[in-house]
């Protein structure tokens, strides 16, 4: 069983942590969904946020910043496939 200070402070990193996190995922997850369904001028503006969202999570720690990376090359390729299928 964990001590008492540990378990205050691991309930203050995620009280910190987790909105973060939350607004990062919501955010990759409603531009996924405008992308899906071709909406490419909102997918871009949300995208646009999903990237801020994540390089705040990981410079506050949140999240690792290997981890953002990987989330905003894999939102972004998405974003640009859709428009290259969309010009063609």
């Amino acid at each position: 069983m964990s001590s008492a200070k540990s378990a205050r402070v691991s309930e203050r990193k995620r009280r910190k942590n987790a909105p973060l996190r939350t607004r990062a995922k919501t955010l990759i997850t409603k531009s996924n969904r405008l992308i899906a369904d071709k909406d490419i001028e909102n997918a871009e503006i949300t995208v646009k946020d999903a990237v801020i969202a994540l390089d705040k999570a990981a410079q506050k720690g949140a999240i690792h910043k290997n981890n953002a990376a990987r989330r905003k090359s894999r939102v972004v390729n998405k974003l640009n496939k859709a428009k290259a299928d969309l010009g063609n």
